[in-house]
């Protein structure tokens, strides 16, 4: 993994949260999912070399609660922190013609993104369906159940196992359940009325998080696409990368 220099913006209530670049050419904005930052997301998974390879300069927030973006200070997590958040970001970068792409948690984001005032020229929308977009607000129970007993579960479960993985990767378990109380429910109508070409794509076995078919099929510019995997594998396929850079090459429709 290259050693990036990480950048730093301030958000609208202060807070600074990092991003990371790599490469250069067109604009992505890629957004990472639950959990897991920037960095391992994009650049382990060589996701961020395979788009910058095809001309793309990539553009990888650690999305509000993870990463380096953790905040400190007072009651940094109001609703829809995340979608806030972008909408600043691509602001101070002043993009005007750029592509946005997410996976999971950021995936969602961007959908939401696109209901209010972001205008990519192009969109990805990875690994989420429509459920967890028309109906964020309360979701993660098990999540937040886990988080909140990190250090209470019997070696072996699956509930040790998840707190292991939280441990890996550097999360802060107090800033991850905070993250769950900022998402809020985008109406389906406001999704219908998005005007951007959008790639949803999903592993085939990619199952507990509502129906990217209802999601593409929403999207007036919508294509789907399911390629082999589940959720985490999914995501270090070749397929992804490939189905990524394809989409990201093409003219939208006008």
């Amino acid at each position: 993994m290259p050693d990036l220099i990480p950048h730093n913006f301030e958000a609208d209530d202060g807070v600074s949260l990092t991003y990371y670049e790599f490469g250069s050419g067109r604009p992505l904005v890629l957004l990472h999912g639950y959990m897991a930052p920037a960095l391992p997301t994009w650049l382990d998974t060589n996701i961020a070399d395979r788009l910058a390879n095809g001309g793309h300069r990539v553009i990888m927030p650690d999305l509000r609660g993870h990463g380096a973006s953790v905040p400190t200070n007072g009651h940094p997590y109001p609703a829809d922190a995340l979608t806030t958040d972008l909408l600043t970001f691509i602001a101070y970068l002043d993009l005007g013609d750029y592509d946005l792409g997410g996976y999971s948690l950021g995936a969602r984001i961007v959908a939401r993104s696109l209901t209010l005032s972001a205008q990519p020229q192009r969109a990805v929308i990875g690994g989420t369906g429509l459920d967890p977009i028309v109906h964020a607000a309360g979701r993660g129970e098990n999540y937040r159940r886990i988080l909140s007993n990190l250090d209470t579960w019997e070696p072996g479960t699956p509930e040790a196992q998840f707190g292991g993985w939280v441990r890996q990767v550097g999360a802060d378990p107090v800033a991850l359940i905070r993250v769950l109380d900022t998402l809020v429910d985008t109406a389906e109508e406001d999704l219908a009325r998005v005007d951007v070409s959008t790639l949803v794509i999903a592993g085939d076995h990619d199952t507990d998080r509502g129906s990217v078919e209802d999601l593409a099929a929403i999207l007036p510019k919508g294509e789907l696409q399911r390629i082999p995997g589940d959720h985490f594998s999914a995501l270090t396929s070749t397929e992804l990368k490939d189905q990524f850079a394809g989409f990201l090459s093409q003219e939208p429709p006008s």
